[in-house]
């Protein structure tokens, strides 16, 4: 399922461009152990939610290459990646598809 627009509070919606994806940041506060880590010793990369997703990267002969990751997805991005914005109190992240580096797939389900 792909969305090129998200309703937030207040019915204010965002929609995001061409290869762009809609974010919000996961928090990954504990170790497999349930051990409690420090900022500093979690991995360089960021855990994030997608929330919406735009149509895709135009390419030069005008063709539109889908994006590989939907609505709901889990995904990592790389260290310093994606702009960060402030919606009425709320932290999300606008990055290109690019910049994502993986996707969480949970098996069994």
């Amino acid at each position: 399922m792909t969305s090129l627009a998200v309703v937030l509070k207040n019915n204010l919606s965002i929609s995001v461009l061409r290869d762009r994806v809609l974010l919000k940041k996961v928090e990954r506060e504990k170790s497999k152990g349930g051990i409690i880590l420090p900022e500093s010793a979690q991995q360089e990369s960021e855990q994030a939610e997608v929330l919406a997703v735009g149509p895709g990267k135009l390419n030069e002969d005008g063709s539109v290459s889908p994006m590989d990751v939907s609505v709901g997805d889990i995904v990592i991005l790389a260290k310093y990646s994606g702009q960060k914005v402030d919606l009425e109190g709320e932290e999300y992240m606008i990055a290109k598809s690019e910049d994502i580096v993986a996707k969480l797939i949970k098996e069994g389900v």
